[in-house]
């Protein structure tokens, strides 16, 4: 991993610290489902909820990342951080 560049505000980590640990309820929730044999196309939705939070998370920490350590990068002339963010972007969207 890399070294920070900006690091992450408070409020920041609160928020995901929050979303992470109900994406965590919800596997463990999952979890339980697989075990009493529920019904497939119920367990399905609840893995597409998962998938969806953890969709949220990535937004918001790409977001601040542009706005953060992006940014800071460009401002001294590293340039190849947007061949790393077209990377991370890609990497992303094939989810």
């Amino acid at each position: 991993m890399k070294k920070t560049v900006a690091p992450h505000s408070q409020a920041l980590k609160d928020n995901l610290g929050q979303r992470l640990r109900r994406i965590e309820g919800q596997v463990r929730g999952l979890q339980k489902l697989i075990e009493n044999d529920t019904y497939c196309d119920d367990v399905l939705m609840q893995v597409a909820s998962v998938q969806s939070a953890l969709n949220g998370v990535a937004k918001k920490l790409l977001s601040q990342h542009m706005h953060t350590c992006v940014k800071t990068r460009l401002a001294a002339g590293d340039d190849a951080v947007l061949d790393e963010l077209d990377t991370t972007i890609e990497r992303l969207l094939k989810r």
